[in-house]
């Protein structure tokens, strides 16, 4: 079985994007339409690793990220890598992901190479590569 990537997105076309090009190498996918649940997804399931919008309707995802780093339910979670995958591309937004607790920031659009190094940093595809 792969490993549990939760993505923290608002956007359904965006959820199915990642869904379709992480599940062809194997990951996991788990979902949270809103930062809120997002945080509660990262404290009651098996995750090893968090995409997270940042435009979110609930919390913005620097919230989730502060949160879901501070979380007293689950220790793990405070070195548990986080992406932060945000259409947020101006000047200083990575480090504003950085600051919050994010280990590594990309924008959208999503490009699909940068995508799986950026995963596969963390995490080693879970299934031998065609």
């Amino acid at each position: 079985m792969g490993s549990n990537v939760l993505y923290i997105e608002d956007n359904p076309d965006n959820r199915m994007l990642i869904k379709r090009l992480l599940e062809s190498r194997g990951y996991t996918l788990l979902y949270a339409m809103d930062g809120l649940s997002g945080v509660s997804m990262a404290e009651n399931e098996e995750v090893d690793l968090i995409l997270v919008d940042i435009n979110l309707l609930d919390i913005d995802g620097y919230e989730v990220v502060r949160r879901i780093r501070k979380s007293e339910k689950k220790a793990a979670l405070a070195s548990l890598p986080i992406i932060a995958v945000t259409a947020n591309a101006l000047a200083g937004d990575a480090k504003k992901a950085i600051a919050a607790g994010c280990d590594a920031y990309m924008s959208k659009p999503i490009d699909i190479h940068e995508l799986w190094a950026r995963v596969e940093a963390f995490l080693p595809p879970p299934t031998p590569l065609p």
